[in-house]
């Protein structure tokens, strides 16, 4: 007989182990941890346009490179079930994130569990460079900026890629020490319209709202007024209590210090609860000349030398500095910021209130500044569309004419009111100039041609639109002030704003009412508006809580600190 071998159980054992071991690694499943890019070359060998193309191509259909995770449709539950426990949770207002180090992925989903932002750490990532972005792509749909600390300051390029998905492509922001970066991080996100339970139940509280109010109290929500005086009084009572007013407007002669202002402020919430809605508190704070605020605040710069800096991110900073003014006395609103284009040298009226006189400029910079006080749950006002730049009189005395055909205004004054459109602004004011060409018999605040079919119809605009104030000589001393306001809202407008005279206010209130009654003004025209309106005040979440003091010395040392730039 041969020789019998000895079996070897150790070898025998650590091959089996080993099969095992690869085994489990070729069938794990691609969710739990898959190589990003699947079948790709040495990543020193993948460029970065090439690595930006699969990008761009997932998120069409909104997902990663290295997840099937989607935005707008997967539930949240399928990533807990996938990943487990999460390394980080934060809950911001968009919604909450959940962070996993280890798949260098972060998930944000809403209230309903919906997902609607999928976002990519990938080391990979760190390929593609600022210009690659910028010569593939072209320049971005949106720009934005990110600031937690000085070793943190982002740029977000946003580029819509579809009517369901941008991609945002976030990376430190150019300098003249790193004037081309790395790519940090990229996300899919969805604004998804789907009929959702919170979506329905939102669409329930406002049509419960609106068929609650009374016709009083709708038409009311439609004013915004001015008052006289610095304290309690008779007039204010009466707006609020029999009239239902929904805003007013504070000017420098309600307003004598810091203290006795946000006592003023409390008391018109204090009056206003038992009224269906919060009230809006606006105030013209547009920094520079226009700066109405009480106490030794520092001064903010003007218009004209913010777009002179031509720093997108300095701006939305400045606007983020306004906002918290205005909030830390207690407004919700700011008449601001001025969109005009400062094209003609004669203008009486507009002057360094435009951030300067090339659309490009305006809208970059307007536009960042309203974002900054959006950040800040202050309601931005752009004004005043549609363009108050090219004109040669003040329309407080006069009303201003301007020949131009809407094409001319389309590829200048309006640039920058389309922009901030599509930049999510909220609120629009309506300048009192007649546009001959467009309509030669009523200005643009009364113009159903301008509002309606310019504004609502070929811009899209569907947030809330105000006429500026309505006792300005432009209206007053051409039209019956009962008559316009009436002309107003037939023509489109959701708020009339009369800042000036108490009688006024309530004469205004009157012919609104009378043309209901009389069928010039369908009820279901000013539900249209009131549902604008709650809306707004729903987005911003607006209550009438005390403000107890404002702290001028800490607000200065936020406005040293955002100028430093300066």
């Amino acid at each position: 007989m041969g020789e019998v071998r000895r079996i070897n159980w150790k070898g025998i054992i650590i091959l089996v182990g080993l099969i095992f071991i690869g085994g489990f690694i070729f069938f794990v499943s691609p969710d739990d941890k898959q190589d990003p890019f699947e079948g790709r070359p040495d990543n020193h060998k993948t460029s970065g346009m090439e690595l930006l193309q699969k990008i761009i191509s997932n998120a069409k259909e909104g997902k990663l490179t290295h997840s099937d995770i989607k935005a707008g449709e997967t539930h949240v539950d399928v990533v807990k079930g996938k990943f487990k426990s999460p390394d980080e949770q934060e809950t911001i207002t968009q919604g909450t994130y959940l962070t996993y180090h280890n798949q260098d992925l972060s998930f944000g989903y809403r209230t309903d569990g919906i997902i609607f932002d999928v976002r990519s750490y990938l080391p990979e990532l760190l390929q593609i460079k600022y210009d690659t972005i910028i010569e593939m792509l072209g320049n971005p749909d949106h720009v934005r900026y990110y600031s937690d600390d000085e070793e943190h300051d982002q740029i977000i390029l946003v580029y819509d890629l579809n009517k369901t998905y941008q991609l945002k492509l976030i990376l430190p922001r150019p300098d003249e020490n790193e004037p081309n970066p790395s790519l940090h991080h990229t996300s899919v996100y969805t604004e998804f319209k789907k009929d959702t339970e919170e979506e329905l139940d939102v669409n329930r509280t406002v049509n419960d709202r609106l068929n609650e109010m009374t016709l009083n109290e709708k038409i009311g929500q439609m004013i915004i007024a001015g008052f006289s005086g610095t304290g309690y009084n008779d007039e204010i009572n009466d707006l609020l209590q029999q009239y239902k007013i929904g805003g007013f407007i504070f000017y420098q002669e309600n307003m004598t210090t810091p203290q006795q202002t946000v006592e003023l402020l409390n008391t018109i919430k204090e009056l206003n609860d038992r009224n269906p809605l919060p009230v809006l508190l606006g105030i013209d704070q547009e920094g520079g000349r226009i700066s109405r605020l009480p106490g030794n605040l520092e001064k903010i710069p003007t218009s004209k030398e913010i777009g002179e800096k031509d720093n997108a991110k300095l701006s939305y900073e400045i606007g983020k500095i306004l906002a918290d003014e205005v909030k830390s006395f207690g407004f919700n609103l700011n008449f601001a910021p001025v969109l005009d284009i400062n094209s003609n040298p004669d203008n009486p009226i507009i002057g360094d209130r435009s951030f300067g006189s090339e659309p490009s400029i305006v809208s970059r910079i307007g536009v960042q500044m309203m974002k900054g006080m959006q950040s800040e749950n202050v309601i931005p006002v752009i004004k005043h569309f549609p363009g108050h730049g090219d004109t040669d009189v003040d329309s407080h005395l006069e009303l201003p004419v301007v020949n131009k055909s809407q094409e001319e205004l389309n590829s200048f004054e309006l640039k920058p009111f389309i922009d901030a459109f599509q930049e999510d602004s909220d609120v629009v004011m309506i300048a009192h100039i007649l546009l001959s060409q467009l309509d030669p018999h009523y200005p643009s605040s009364l113009s159903e041609e301008i509002v309606a079919n310019i504004l609502r119809d070929d811009l899209k605009f569907d947030g809330v639109i105000m006429t500026d104030d309505m006792t300005m000589n432009a209206i007053e001393n051409n039209f019956n002030l009962q008559d316009a306001s009436v002309r107003a809202i037939q023509a489109g407008n959701d708020i009339i704003m009369v800042a000036h005279n108490y009688n006024k206010v309530i004469a205004v209130y009157e012919a609104i009412e009378t043309a209901v009654r009389n069928g010039e003004i369908s009820e279901e025209r000013i539900n249209r508006s009131v549902e604008r309106i709650i809306r707004l005040k729903r987005k911003y979440n607006l209550d009438d809580r005390h403000i107890p003091y404002v702290d001028i010395q800490k607000l200065n040392k936020k406005i040293n600190n955002a100028l430093k730039q300066f």
